[in-house]
């Protein structure tokens, strides 16, 4: 596998881990639309091309970096069922939340978050902006080999749930790459939030959902579903990195744990040459004891990440990694199925934007005859340990494991924007590909591209007890893994673009007024200018 070059242009830029993705997104930029434009409309067209990754059912969150410096977010993400608590679950005999069917759901926050990101700066309508996505639902687009790999992944769930079979199980066999798998129901569920993203949220479509989630045994009110709605523009949570600003997104995701590795390497990692063993060490283990502190202290509803982010917490946290003490942690990593996009117009504008259904296909439940499949991020994302602060309980959001980032020099202005898709990775492998771009220089092709390394265990609620690995893409050289064995990781090889993800980034180039942006070529994803 040879990494791509990166793209270059003058007035915009957009990237996305498709290119049926891309393409929209630069359309709209070129037709004069904005990075909002332009991100709302390559959401809806993932929904059709990367349907195991994201979906109306999902969760989504963006950071939005204004011409004139001000940067904001969104999060979408909802409630657990108001009647699913810690005693819930575990007098049914579960010792973790069941990561399919009903009882996985959380209350979808992706339509509220897009109709929020819709409304702080967007110049066409939804319909207009979805436009594209209703006409390839359907008409089906041709089935890709990441689908056809998700389906066969999730083969026997899927078969099970009547919408998902209809469409990912034609005849009764896996699809093949390049046949078309249209979906009508959805076509006319994005129609229908086009017109009415709170509709999802209270109107009929909630009606149907709540329904069939209480058949499947979760215990949804109805009131918690409503609540979803309510998803409003909120300050991004910055710190500083290598003399630049990077702005990520608020809790319930764990930007706050990008920022708290920055904080640890910052004046280390860069001191090191690009990928030696003492780099990747401090990386891996500032991650390490970031994941410590989100499960000793994190909760969606609290401001303990707050307190791990304090100058006196950080000066002792870097001491203890001086010191080489980070300790092992109790939570493995999971990979999940999410995707991302990035976009940049010509009045540098700029849009992290990500969204997800948990796992693969999510709950591998449709709401019948929608099209729309549930997302399991309940399953994944909550706790069953009593008195936690992540532990399932009413009007609760679940952690979570997305969030994005846009990187502004002092004075605000652009720099960076990117992000990867990911689950637990995501907040190792954007710390890396932000030390790329800040300690090292490289372009985005290079960041992108580069060789990535994942420490276990990490915080995902559906596994435990995992032994601590630090999981190496064989990219980076052997003396390199045998030198961080002897600093005492338990280095596990991976192929050499095996480690996952699939990051997106855009760099401006003031001086010159040019952008330049890649994707990662680990999935099929590319970047275009306009």
């Amino acid at each position: 596998m040879n990494p791509r070059p990166s793209t270059l242009s003058a007035d915009g830029m957009v990237s996305s881990s498709h290119p049926a993705a891309s393409t929209v997104g630069a359309r709209v930029l070129a037709d004069g639309g904005n990075a909002i434009d332009a991100t709302l409309a390559m959401a809806a067209m993932t929904w059709l091309t990367l349907p195991g990754q994201c979906g109306i059912g999902g969760d989504a969150f963006a950071v939005v970096r204004e011409p004139d410096g001000s940067v904001w977010t969104v999060g979408g993400s909802g409630f657990g069922p108001d009647g699913g608590d810690v005693d819930f679950y575990t007098e049914r005999g579960l010792r973790s939340i069941p990561l399919d069917g009903a009882l996985a759901v959380a209350v979808p926050g992706a339509p509220a978050a897009l109709g929020a990101l819709h409304a702080g700066g967007a110049t066409r309508s939804l319909t207009d902006l979805w436009a594209p996505a209703v006409r390839a639902a359907e008409k089906g687009l041709p089935c890709s080999a990441k689908t056809r790999d998700d389906v066969r992944e999730a083969h026997t769930a899927i078969a099970a749930d009547p919408g998902l079979r209809a469409v990912y199980l034609p005849g009764g066999r896996l699809p093949q790459v390049g046949e078309l798998l249209p979906q009508r129901d959805l076509a006319r569920s994005i129609r229908a939030l086009a017109r009415d993203v709170h509709g999802f949220y209270t109107g009929s479509f909630a009606r149907q959902a709540v329904e069939a989630l209480r058949a499947g045994g979760a215990p949804f009110g109805g009131d918690e579903w409503a609540a979803g709605a309510d998803v409003r523009p909120e300050a991004a949570i910055s710190g500083n990195y290598a003399g630049a600003v990077v702005h990520q997104t608020p809790l319930p995701t764990p930007g706050w744990m990008v920022l708290q590795q920055a904080a640890l390497n910052d004046g280390v990692v860069g001191f090191s040459p690009w990928l030696t063993a003492p780099a990747v060490d401090r990386m891996a283990r500032a991650a390490r004891l970031a994941f410590e502190d989100r499960f000793a202290t994190c909760g969606a509803g609290n401001d303990g990440w707050k307190d791990v982010l304090e100058p006196a917490a950080i000066g002792a946290a870097r001491d203890r990694l001086d010191g080489r003490r980070a300790s092992s942690g109790a939570f493995s990593v999971s990979a999940g199925d999410t995707t991302s996009t990035v976009a940049v117009d010509c009045d540098g504008r700029a849009v992290s934007f990500i969204h997800s259904l948990a796992f693969t296909f999510g709950a591998k439940m449709t709401v019948p005859g929608t099209g729309v499949v549930l997302n399991n991020r309940y399953g994944r994302g909550a706790y069953l340990i009593p008195g936690h602060p992540n532990a399932a309980a009413p009007r609760r959001k679940p952690l979570h494991t997305l969030n994005a980032w846009v990187i502004t020099d002092t004075s605000g202005n652009l720099l960076h924007v990117g992000n990867t898709p990911g689950g637990d990775g995501q907040v190792q492998w954007n710390m890396q590909l932000i030390s790329h771009l800040l300690d090292h220089g490289l372009d985005p092709a290079e960041a992108v591209a580069a060789p990535r390394f994942t420490v276990f265990p990490g915080s995902d609620a559906d596994v435990v007890g995992r032994p601590a690995e630090l999981r190496c893409e064989s990219r980076i050289p052997e003396e390199v893994r045998t030198e961080l064995e002897r600093l005492g990781h338990d280095v596990a090889l991976q192929g050499p673009w095996a480690a996952g993800g699939s990051a997106q980034i855009i760099t401006l180039d003031a001086a010159r007024g040019l952008l330049s942006g890649a994707a990662d070529p680990r999935q099929e994803g590319i970047a275009l200018g306009v």
